[in-house]
């Protein structure tokens, strides 16, 4: 039954950029909006202050597979995502500061969320990085993406706020760097909350299990034993997706 709702969520994900966007202008048309008609949105900050992850990459969908059958009686949910990034054209957040500001709508846009990850650090599977999230109403969102300037019309975003001030970029020469899918499948696995990943980009995809957790190095020994008495095959992941995505190209099986 997993592996039907993964699959289902391929399909739906292929699709999902022109559908989503198409509906939106569509919509917008069809109402008479505008740039100044737009909704603006108020709300307050999640924050994060430091994000903790395991993060162990599989080789292959035979590996991913193969996992996901083992933890197929902990399967809690499936998400379907979409990670959309945004930069000056000179890529000032990512080369200046360390940061990444990203978009990522769920489920075909049933919610989304802003997120500001900066200052990453990831040794020996383990990754940590400064993460501040807010949620956005999924209509704006996809204005956003659409248009980037749009970010300039969002009220009372600390995220955003943090971007200006302390990063020196104008939301209005914000652009979007484009992104990529996820199939994220969520596992309750002995107290841990693992998220096995397939994603999706142009040059690839790539196989990844991931737990957030205040002990990692617990974890992370928790996480191997299951691989290695289940036989599969992993590796340290190396990089984020964000940094995965800018360069280009997978990163090499080791």
């Amino acid at each position: 039954m997993e592996e039907m709702i993964r699959h289902d969520a391929l399909r739906a994900l292929h699709g999902d950029d022109v559908a989503a966007i198409a509906a939106f202008v569509t919509k917008m048309m069809r109402s008479g909006e505008n740039r100044t008609h737009l909704p603006r949105l108020s709300f307050s900050s999640q924050i994060h202050v430091m994000e903790v992850e395991v993060k162990l990459r599989l080789p292959d969908s035979a590996a991913h597979q193969k996992l996901s059958d083992v933890l197929s009686p902990y399967h809690t949910k499936t998400h379907l995502q979409q990670n959309l990034f945004f930069d000056t054209p000179s890529l000032s957040l990512a080369t200046t500061h360390l940061a990444a500001l990203r978009l990522r709508f769920y489920d075909l846009d049933s919610q989304s969320i802003l997120s500001l990850k900066s200052k990453p650090v990831i040794s020996g599977g383990i990754s940590r990085i400064e993460e501040k999230e807010e949620p956005l109403d999924p209509s704006l969102a996809r204005a956003c993406a659409a248009e980037p300037w749009r970010f300039s019309t969002v009220e009372n975003s600390g995220i955003l706020k943090r971007v200006e001030d302390e990063f020196g970029v104008e939301l209005n020469k914000l652009v979007c760097l484009g992104g990529f899918r996820n199939v994220r499948s969520v596992h309750d696995w002995k107290g841990l909350k693992l998220e096995l990943d397939e994603t999706q980009f142009d040059f690839g995809v790539n196989y990844e299990i991931e737990c957030e957790s205040d002990k990692p190095d617990e974890a992370k020994l928790m996480l191997e034993d299951l691989l290695n008495q289940n036989g599969i095959r992993f590796s340290y992941s190396q990089v984020s997706k964000f940094a995965i995505f800018r360069s280009g190209k997978l990163p090499e099986i080791k």
